[in-house]
């Protein structure tokens, strides 16, 4: 059972989300904040395995309390919720290590979808969203130098890089490209090792970051 930390600070949302979330036969909230606050009160009682994180709320938004978790190094995996009201609080998010970030109209399906691949270790960043980073990281300041090999990634790792922005998890990547889970696990290990980054997350940001895709 997939453990699930709701934070959202609007009552019909939050319940709303709780509900159809219990429908899944995996997924349980099994707490709610209506503020990073009161989050980060909840994290320090209780373990979860996901926390689904609202970008804007009072006292304190989805950004501080990210900030918090990796401060923290508590390892909590989290999942934004956002409509796009700030980019520079998408990238920055991006940059603390969200392996999830969806619109708030996303589909329950796609929601869920999402939480098994973040809650299993990958991530999932929206399509539009990643238009957005897109337009967003042209203005952005450029990054410090923190590892980037000077190897260009191959064709292969190209195609599977643009996938893995796109949100596709290993196995949907494997399917498109008509080759083994296993085969595009490897090129993943290497296009991580050539971007100097520990995940998916931080791979697809250095690649948009370095023009690679």
């Amino acid at each position: 059972m997939i453990r699930v930390l709701l934070v959202e600070d609007q009552t019909l949302v939050r319940e709303g989300l709780e509900m159809l979330l219990n429908l899944s036969e995996d997924i349980r909230v099994v707490a709610q904040a209506t503020d990073g606050t009161e989050a980060l009160e909840q994290i320090q009682q209780r373990d979860f395995d996901l926390v689904l994180l609202d970008v804007r709320m009072p006292r304190m938004g989805g950004i501080d309390v990210l900030r918090e978790i990796e401060a923290r190094n508590l390892k909590l995996p989290a999942i934004m919720l956002t409509t796009f009201d700030d980019d520079a609080a998408l990238l920055e998010g991006i940059r603390l290590g969200a392996k999830g970030y969806l619109l708030k109209d996303v589909s329950l399906p796609k929601l869920t979808e999402a939480i098994r691949l973040v809650a299993d270790g990958g991530s999932m960043i929206s399509p539009v969203v990643t238009e957005r980073l897109l337009r967003g990281l042209s203005d952005a300041p450029p990054p410090p130098d923190d590892g980037y090999s000077s190897e260009v990634l191959t064709t292969r790792e190209a195609e599977i890089m643009r996938l893995m922005t796109g949100g596709y998890s290993n196995r949907e990547i494997a399917t498109v490209l008509k080759i083994s889970e296993g085969t595009v696990k490897n090129h993943v290990s290497n296009i991580l090792a050539k971007l100097g980054v520990r995940d998916r997350t931080r791979a697809v940001l250095k690649a948009i970051e370095k023009g690679l895709i």
